[in-house]
This record gives C-alpha cells, sequence and structure tokens, in this order.
C-alpha cells in the first residue's frame, strides 16, 4: 500500500503540500484519478464544451485586424498564406504538447501544475502568478479596447483609444462580461456556444463574399465594380512593392537577407498573436468528464478548423480587396464589407465583430477565474479566492448549514465569482495605465517564456519518467519544434521591448518574494 506522500493528489488543497515536485506512485503511473481529485469544479463538461471554449477564445479579433500588419511584412498574398498556415502548425505543436501532459497531469490552473511536478513548487507558482497578474488581465483588457475600438471605427471614430471615456467603456464591458461568467458555468458554456456559432457565421459571411467575387469576375472579366482585380490578374507568390500604413512602400528586392528576415519574424508573431488561446482547453481539463480522450480530440478537433476558417477568410480578403489596401487596414473586415456592400453593411460588420470579441472575452474571463482558484487551492493566493457560487469570505460551518436550510430547492451558482472579480479589477487597471500595443507585446512575452519552459518540461519529462501513463503522446520533435519557436518568440520580443520585458522581470521578483516569504511563515507556524 503507497504511502499518504505517494497518494497525495497534486492540486490537493491541503496546506501539508509537499514544495517538491509530486512523485509518482510505486509503479511509476499516475492516474487522472490520482491528479484530479483535489479539483474544485465538477467534472461536468464534454469534448463539444472544450472545443468550443477553445474556438471562442482563438477565433477573436485576430483574423479581423491582424492581416493588414502581417501583409505589411511580406512580399506577396502567397507569403502571407504561408505565415497564417506555419503559425496555426506551431500552434498546434503547442497545443498537441499541452494535450500530453493535460492527459499525464491534469489538474486546474493550466500549465502550473506541469511546472510544478516538472521543475518544483517554485516554477508552479511563477507561473500561476504570472498568469493571474499579468497574461490574464492584460489579455482581457487588450480585448476590452478592441472591443471598442470597433465601435469607434464603425462611427467612423479613430485614435481615441487613449482618451478616458474609450478606457471607461472598455472597463464597462469587462464588467458585464465578469456578471455573465459569474451566473455559472452551465450560463457560461451555454453563452460561449452563441458566440461560437457567431464566429463561424461571421467568416462563413466573408468567405461567401469572397467566392461571389470569384464567380462574378471569372464569368464576367470586364468587370471591376465588385471586389479587387489584383486576386485575377497578378501572381499570388509574385513579389509586389508593398505599401505601408504611413505611405511609404517596402521594396523587397532591395532588402538584404536579415531585413527579409526581420520581416518574416514579425509577420508570424502577428500570426501566433491571432492564434493565441490555443492552449487553453488545458485550463478545463480538471472538469472534463474523460480527459484522457476528450482533451486531445477537443484540440485536434479546434486547433484543424481555425486554421482552414483563418487561410479561407484571408483568400477571401484578397479578393475582396485591392492587394494595396490591405496591408494599410487594421480592420481588414469591416473594409472589405464596406468596399463591396457599402457603409451601412460596413457598420453591421463592425457590430458582428463585436460579438465575435466579446466570445473571446467570455471564454478568457471564464478560463482567468479558475487559474485563481487553482492557486488559491495551493493556497498561493488568500483562500477566498477558491470560493465558489458566492462574493466574498467563506462562511462558517454553522453558517453554511444555516444556508443550506433555509436554500433548500435553490441552485447555488458553482462560478468562481471572487476569482472573477480579481481578473476583472486587475484588468481594469491595466487598461487604465496601458495601451493596446504595449499590453500585446507584454502578453506575448508572458504567455511564451512559460509556453517555452512547459515545452521544455515535456521533453526533460520523457527522459526522466518515461514510464509516466501518457494517453496522448505526440512525436517528440512537435514539442522539440514548438520549444525553438517559443523560445524564439521570447528573445525577440525583450529585445524590441526591454521596457516590458523589465517590468514582467520585477513581477517575476515579487513573486518570488511572495513565495519565500510565504514558505518562510508556513515554516515558523509549524515550529
Amino acid at each position: 500500500m503507497a504511502s499518504e506522500g505517494e497518494t497525495r493528489p497534486l492540486l490537493s488543497a491541503s496546506r501539508e503540500q509537499a514544495d517538491e515536485p509530486v512523485a509518482p506512485r510505486h509503479d511509476g503511473v499516475i492516474t487522472s484519478d490520482d491528479i484530479a481529485q483535489g479539483s474544485s469544479f465538477s467534472k461536468n463538461l464534454g469534448t463539444a464544451e472544450a472545443f468550443a471554449i477553445v474556438i471562442s477564445i482563438v477565433i477573436g479579433s485576430g483574423i479581423f485586424t491582424s492581416p493588414g500588419s502581417i501583409d505589411t511584412h511580406v512580399p506577396s498574398p502567397g507569403a502571407a498564406l504561408v505565415v497564417w498556415l506555419i503559425g496555426g502548425i506551431l500552434a498546434w505543436t503547442g497545443a498537441s504538447t499541452m494535450a500530453e501532459l493535460g492527459t499525464a497531469i491534469p489538474g486546474e490552473g493550466g500549465v502550473q501544475p506541469y511546472l510544478r511536478y516538472i521543475f518544483g513548487d517554485v516554477f508552479g507558482f511563477l507561473a500561476a502568478w504570472t498568469w493571474i497578474v499579468a497574461v490574464m488581465p492584460a489579455t482581457l483588457a487588450i480585448l476590452s479596447i478592441v472591443f471598442v475600438e470597433s465601435i469607434y471605427s464603425a462611427a467612423g471614430i479613430t485614435d481615441q483609444a487613449d482618451r478616458i471615456e474609450h478606457k471607461l467603456l472598455s472597463i464597462l464591458i469587462l464588467v458585464v462580461i465578469g456578471v455573465a461568467n459569474s451566473i455559472s458555468t452551465k450560463t457560461s458554456t451555454r453563452l460561449n456556444g452563441f458566440f461560437v456559432v457567431t464566429k463561424f457565421t461571421t467568416i462563413a459571411a466573408v468567405v461567401v463574399a469572397g467566392l461571389v467575387v470569384v464567380i462574378i469576375q471569372a464569368t464576367h472579366p470586364n468587370r471591376d465594380d465588385v471586389g479587387g482585380r489584383d486576386w485575377f490578374t497578378k501572381p499570388w507568390f509574385g513579389n509586389r512593392p508593398t505599401v505601408n500604413p504611413d505611405g511609404s512602400r517596402t521594396d523587397w528586392g532591395h532588402l538584404s537577407e536579415w531585413e527579409l528576415l526581420g520581416h518574416y519574424s514579425t509577420a508570424l508573431y502577428g500570426a501566433l498573436w491571432a492564434y493565441s488561446g490555443w492552449d487553453k482547453a488545458i485550463y478545463i481539463s480538471a472538469e472534463l468528464s474523460s480527459p484522457a480522450k476528450q482533451l486531445p480530440l477537443a484540440i485536434n478537433s479546434a486547433i484543424p478548423t481555425i486554421v482552414f476558417c483563418f487561410i479561407t477568410a484571408n483568400t477571401a480578403y484578397y479578393i475582396l480587396l485591392p492587394w494595396n489596401v490591405v496591408s494599410t487596414t487594421d480592420s481588414v473586415a469591416v473594409t472589405a464589407i464596406t468596399r463591396l456592400l457599402g457603409q451601412g453593411f460596413g457598420i453591421v460588420a463592425a457590430i458582428v465583430i463585436c460579438l465575435v470579441v466579446a466570445g473571446s472575452l467570455l471564454g478568457n474571463s471564464f478560463v482567468a477565474g479558475r487559474m485563481a482558484v487553482a492557486a488559491a487551492n495551493q493556497e498561493w493566493l488568500p483562500r477566498l479566492f477558491s470560493q465558489l457560487g458566492r462574493v466574498g469570505i467563506r462562511k462558517r460551518p454553522e453558517q453554511e448549514s444555516e444556508s443550506a436550510d433555509s436554500s433548500a430547492g435553490t441552485t447555488a451558482s458553482d462560478a468562481p465569482i471572487n476569482a472573477i472579480i480579481l481578473s476583472t479589477a486587475l484588468s481594469a487597471l491595466y487598461i487604465l495605465l496601458g495601451n493596446f500595443r504595449a499590453l500585446l507585446t507584454f502578453n506575448g512575452l508572458g504567455e511564451y517564456s512559460f509556453f517555452f519552459l512547459t515545452v521544455l518540461g515535456a521533453i526533460v519529462l520523457r527522459v526522466r519518467e518515461p514510464g509516466l501513463h501518457r494517453p496522448y503522446k505526440p512525436l517528440v520533435l512537435i514539442p522539440a519544434v514548438f520549444a525553438v519557436v517559443s523560445g524564439f518568440v521570447v528573445v525577440r520580443g525583450a529585445i524590441f521591448a526591454p521596457v516590458l520585458a523589465a517590468v514582467l522581470i520585477v513581477l517575476w521578483i515579487i513573486g518570488g518574494v511572495l513565495y519565500w516569504g510565504r514558505k518562510e511563515y508556513a515554516r515558523r507556524r509549524v515550529g
């Protein structure tokens, strides 16, 4: 019979948790039940819900705003589509590696249980700390800013993002989304389902519009009043001078190989931002009824679907617009629909895109709350953030008994309301203090630093524990490729944004001080 230390679940809320990585049982196998039994949430989600959450998070503002910035940094539309494909494949390699870890070491909190298992408690803490105070608040702030910016753009107003009215509206959107996620898990997943339908409908409308233009111009070659004509008259992979947003032009034939690498890496960075969210299915692995089967299935169906949607939508953009217009707009979908159908339909397109962004906000807020719950269960945050279904501190047992008696027959919320309030407050602070571009870079630095460590850890774990039960095990080349790419993203981001990198390092130092202070306090209390 195994000892208590060998059978303690990785995510147990017990105060006696070890600071070292959790050891496998004597047979070398760690099962899903061993690790996930400390979850705060019921296992009431299935593959369809996990699929919908990934779709809802990933298909957000990126597919409607990033094409212009990517086109600016490549010599041809064909090259842009290749960048979108490569970005999708890289996202898939990262998601597949996360699925391997998620089925071998399922639990709450995303990457933190994996890092804690592989490298030790302090790495798990710093991952949780970074996601809770930096990555997720920055993500929610970015999406809220994009939501309000889309409304302003539909009204023909630009360059208002730094005004206090814009920021307060962004915060209001955050609060509304937080309230929606505070009702219950079932409500959140149903809303996600609605937003998934909205996302697919929007992309389908863009693709159908492109197909209509193709049919019209193929049957009537002389018509130039519908869509763009460049797709029909110019080579898709032929170099063409690119018109930049500031009016300058990039002549690709006169650039050095180093300059070309810089442009392509910038384009790839934009594509990876558009695909961001591919990792979010692992954050609900503890709530899946059968994670070993459902998690890989959700990821391996959602990511290819997203890649297909992104490539077909971008192809449609190049059909609907002249190629020198694509690189100069940050609202390519609205621009394309407005040019094709007029200002009225452009406003409708902007409204629909707002709904798409709202879906991403809902999904990310849903995940952010669960991160704080997992950290509170580890006692890395105050215990009130692990509270489900009510605001404030947990009631005493006798109060809970009285409350249960008085509320018999009612259904309590299972939403982490305190945790959602925390993420909303932090996101509001980021909106007030930051701006879109700075938050985007800051978010990427924080995410990919720990993506790199996590995927590297998956490789280390294959060598250290070859007998670990892995229901899903992709080729080792897959995590190796993603480790190289994520390392490149972090180094590149730190070089081009040293101030933001320094801010992130300061946050890590603060987190380390809090971790060791908590550890010392626990040691003295026991002593």
